[in-house]
């Protein structure tokens, strides 16, 4: 009985199991099939691997050959099982020596002359890897960049079905051809820095600046109301900025959600939070994730650990702004499918930009503005109350009457309200290390309770008993004045703290 044996990796959201590939040569009529619960694109790597074998000098079995993937229960997706597959049947034939792929891990994509194609999701395959103790991996080789960001793996790339014959010890005969090799030259080159714009390049809007800082130090949300051209999106665009880096750990989950959606090779590992914009006309598929089968990541995802921007916030649909009401609160998405329920993480800051009517001059004398009341009115009907009583800020950008001269100081460049936020956010995390709790967004209103002056508790009674303030808009004026003693340098918030933090929500001067 001759049986060949590998590994790969499938990969269930951001979720990795480690599949064993087992190829079974039997009498038989010619016919070749796989089992073990595979998707359709899986189902196709029949012709993908045969052809790729054929292209290596392989004389394929003209005879029954079965490919079991295992753990028959979890489903299998995508075509990155394909050299696995591929190196499983090579074993079982002998044309390689059967214990030379053992506690090796085989990923690729194969096309019909034999080439290895990159794949996505590499990053966090092989992070599950070393921590099931594997550490030597077979990849494409225009993935190795990306294999090379995990320490401790012996990482092996090949282009061809013909290279892997040959590295095991066999015999291949293989042409790779110039246009892969050209591929290949150009998958090498470095990826580009992100780069966000300096908060010093805004005119004007120091109020609004403040009151991003205030976000990016205790991790609250945002929306800005204003005339258009006053600088919303320029302001938005410049959050990360003056975010607190990222940590080593949070660099590898928002490496590992780019590498799941290709999107990794343009940004590398960098300890920049991510920013994400999604047009209005987005479905909610789009932001939240969708798919058939198994649920890809969408714009929230993509958003963790940084921030998801909507501008024209009242353009989007209305059930599209309702998906983020539970990620906003819960810090994850799940998505139920036909094959399962996968869940990604979305613990995101939501920077929201709006005008103040469809027109967008509804301000001041709003003798330029055109809009009737009820289109007013209807303009703001799709952000409603629950999502508005989840933005910890709300402010007003007024336009800029004013153009600063040359000689003028500029304003205070991003990096040194970076380090304003950082030290500040650090006396939090101090705060909080007991309950893991990094910011002051995550505190629980029962501890602000507690922690909270009487006095200063006596101003957030009064806002709730005028009907400024829900019960959990209490609860979030709370943490914005934690946040503002933080920036001050105070141990707990005073009376004007908690005033400021009620002004911060309700957009009272």
């Amino acid at each position: 009985m001759a049986i060949g044996s590998t590994l790969s990796v499938g990969l269930i959201g951001l979720k990795a199991f480690v599949v064993q590939v087992q190829a079974f040569i039997s009498p038989g009529l010619p016919y070749f099939s796989i089992i073990g619960l595979p998707d359709t694109s899986l189902s196709e790597a029949r012709e993908r691997v045969k052809s790729a074998c054929q292209a290596s000098g392989f004389s394929w079995p003209q005879t029954r050959v079965t490919v079991n993937m295992s753990p028959a229960a979890l489903p299998k997706r995508g075509s990155s099982h394909d050299l696995a597959i591929a190196a499983s049947v090579l074993c079982a034939s002998g044309a390689i020596a059967h214990d030379c792929l053992e506690n090796t891990i085989v990923l690729g994509e194969v096309n019909l002359d034999g080439s290895v194609l990159p794949i996505h999701g590499l990053l966090p395959i092989m992070l599950h890897a070393t921590d099931r103790g594997l550490r030597r991996i077979i990849v494409p080789y225009r993935n190795m960049d990306e294999a090379a960001m995990v320490e401790g793996m012996d990482a092996i790339g090949v282009r061809h079905v013909g290279e892997l014959i040959e590295l095991m010890g066999g015999d291949a005969r293989y042409t790779i051809s110039q246009a892969h090799l050209a591929d290949d030259a150009t998958g090498d080159q470095s990826p580009a820095t992100p780069h966000c714009g300096d908060m010093s390049e805004v005119l004007g809007q120091e109020r609004a600046k403040w009151a991003l800082q205030v976000a990016a130090t205790g991790g609250h949300n945002l929306i800005m109301t204003g005339p258009p051209g006053t600088g919303k999106t320029m302001l938005a665009s410049r959050m990360p900025s003056i975010m607190r880096p990222l940590t080593e750990g949070e660099q590898l989950e928002v490496a590992s959600i780019r590498s799941l959606c290709g999107t990794l090779p343009q940004y590398g590992i960098s300890d920049i939070p991510p920013f994400e914009a999604p047009h209005h006309t987005a479905s909610m598929a789009a932001l939240v994730g969708g798919g058939s089968g198994v649920a890809s990541p969408g714009a929230i995802t993509r958003a963790h650990r940084g921030v998801l921007f909507l501008d024209e916030a009242p353009e989007f649909s209305a059930k599209a702004l309702q998906t983020l009401r539970e990620p906003l609160e819960s810090g994850y998405v799940a998505l139920s499918r036909s094959k399962g329920s996968t869940y990604y993480p979305a613990a995101f800051q939501l920077i929201m930009a709006c005008n103040p009517c469809p027109c967008g001059y509804h301000f001041g004398t709003a003798e330029r503005c055109v809009c009737r009341e009820k289109d007013r009115i209807r303009y703001f009907s799709r952000l409603s109350g629950p999502i508005l009583d989840r933005i910890d800020i709300q402010i007003e950008v007024p336009p800029v009457s004013r153009i600063a001269v040359r000689q003028e100081p500029a304003g205070e460049s991003s990096a040194i309200i970076r380090e304003r936020v950082t030290t500040a956010q650090q006396a939090a995390c101090e705060r909080f290390q007991e309950f893991g709790w990094t910011c002051n967004a995550q505190a629980s209103g029962s501890w602000l309770h507690k922690h909270t002056s009487l006095k200063a508790m006596e101003l957030v009674n009064q806002a709730l008993s005028r009907h400024e303030l829900t019960l959990r808009g209490a609860d979030r004026a709370m943490r914005l004045a934690w946040t503002l003693a933080d920036l001050a340098g105070r141990t707990s918030p005073t009376e004007q703290d908690v005033h400021q933090g009620i002004a911060l929500r309700t957009r009272m001067s």
